[in-house]
């Protein structure tokens, strides 16, 4: 594994910040989704953190309630290099720096040298920001309910399991 990580967790957010989710099924579904979406690979887990938390997250919260679960552990918050970019104007930047290195995924249009010109002032960076290569796969979570309430086919761009469930459901028809 490229950031050489022990255990990969999903983190379905109770209520995100900064946005509304289109069509939410509400945080049960998302949860379940998670769970169906990681059930055959032991490498991966959900974390119900932000959920039990309740209310809107910021990661400089999760990541305190993380260290407090498990002060020895090496924490890594995975990211896209669009919201490593724009880690200044989060709140406590340099407290997230502090707490996890970032794992950071390159997006077209940003090189890492553009990401880490952006992070130059934040203490701890860049020497807390790993990068690592993954296939760019042009699918959101917007696009995937819009295909749904189109009647449009999600097989293969989500797990068979997380389609399941959709369907049993009856989500963002």
């Amino acid at each position: 594994m490229a950031l050489e990580l022990d255990r990969v967790d999903l983190m379905p957010v109770c209520a995100p910040p900064h946005k509304t989710i289109e069509a939410d099924p509400g945080v049960e579904h998302r949860v379940a989704m998670c769970g169906a979406a990681v059930a055959d690979n032991p490498a991966l887990g959900v974390s119900l953190v932000e959920v039990e938390r309740g209310g809107s997250s910021y990661t400089i919260d999760t990541l305190r309630a993380l260290r407090a679960q498990a002060p020895h552990d090496d924490l890594t918050w995975i990211m896209g290099g669009d919201q490593a970019h724009a880690l200044p104007s989060w709140r406590e930047p340099e407290g997230v720096l502090s707490l996890a290195w970032l794992g950071v995924a390159e997006r077209e249009g940003l090189r890492r040298v553009d990401i880490l010109a952006s992070l130059h002032d934040l203490a701890g960076a860049p020497e807390r920001i790993r990068f690592f290569d993954m296939p760019r796969i042009d699918l959101s979570s917007s696009l995937l309910r819009r295909r749904v309430a189109a009647g449009d086919p999600i097989r293969y761009l989500v797990p068979d399991a997380v389609r399941a469930h959709i369907e049993q459901e009856r989500l963002y028809l």
